[in-house]
């Protein structure tokens, strides 16, 4: 029998179908994130080895450069195509990894840290460009790109390791489709939590409907992501003909919903968002061109 997956292993779907996320450990190089971690500095002016250079506790940079993952992180690719069902369900047959990073110098080093709980403030699902359905293609999958070491308790992502249940009722309660901000209160239903570590060059694969939250970074060093979502060519599909063709993200939603399958339909139209933050980004990357002498 051929084997299912490219890369992923059986005990890593199954983790992923009961955790929402896997992490995959050395997928890059390393060497890649410290030039990108390096030019971050410049860009924004700080010193890397001076601490009270950095004057914003947490910055999210729009991307400046990009890379195709196919080329510096092929299982990493591999590992995207495994979750989502193949290659050609994909919206894009190339995507790009940006350094638009997302850096966490000192957010919230002026309190004592808090685990993972419904009370750390922040908890969300990521989309704000896009009304959200329970097939909604927009975001098939969620990805961590770690290009700094994170330490327990410097940082790292939290996430909400049985959420995905929780958003998945929401959204087949709402046929008509969610804003944004269309899920509060479901954070509180939610025990089983685990703050995301790792190394430069490891890779997070998150299900779209993990609800996750920043997290403070008392460490004195500073933490760099970046969170790319991958989008789908059509709609999820919750009632293939045959079910070995659903891809593990389908799966979590039907066994989130406790379904063997789902004949979904929505009841509003599709609709995209164009969010604050990307005129802030645009501006921000205008002021950093000019510090770098970029035209």
């Amino acid at each position: 029998m051929p084997q299912k997956y490219k890369v992923l292993t059986e005990a890593q779907i199954e983790h992923f179908l009961e955790k929402g996320h896997v992490i995959l450990r050395n997928y890059f190089s390393r060497e890649l994130a410290e030039e990108w971690t390096a030019l971050a500095y410049k860009r924004l002016g700080y010193d890397a080895n001076d601490p009270t250079t950095w004057k914003e506790e947490r910055i999210h940079l729009p991307s400046m450069n990009h890379v195709s993952i196919r080329k510096v992180a092929p299982k990493a690719w591999d590992a995207i195509c495994d979750l989502l069902g193949g290659e050609e369900r994909l919206a894009n047959l190339d995507p790009q990894w940006g350094d638009g990073l997302i850096s966490n110098f000192s957010f919230g080093a002026d309190r004592p840290w808090q685990p993972p709980s419904p009370k750390v403030r922040g908890w969300h699902k990521d989309g704000d460009w896009f009304r959200h359905f329970l097939d909604t293609p927009e975001q098939g999958l969620l990805t961590v790109v770690i290009w700094s070491d994170i330490y327990p308790q410097s940082g790292g992502t939290f996430v909400a390791c049985d959420s995905v249940k929780h958003v998945a009722q929401r959204l087949f309660e709402h046929p008509e489709g969610l804003s944004p901000g269309g899920f509060g209160g479901l954070i509180e239903k939610c025990k089983d939590f685990v703050e995301l570590t790792g190394n430069a060059g490891d890779f997070v694969l998150l299900h779209p409907f993990v609800l996750h939250s920043a997290s403070q970074n008392p460490s004195g060093r500073a933490r760099f992501i970046t969170n790319p979502a991958v989008s789908l060519k059509e709609p999820m599909n919750f009632n293939r003909e045959n079910p070995d063709d659903f891809s593990p993200v389908e799966l979590a939603v039907l066994r989130g919903l406790g379904r063997a399958r789902l004949d979904f339909k929505i009841t509003a139209p599709r609709e995209r968002i164009v969010p604050e933050r990307v005129q802030r980004q645009q501006k921000m990357l205008e002021e950093q061109k000019a510090r770098l002498g970029i035209a």
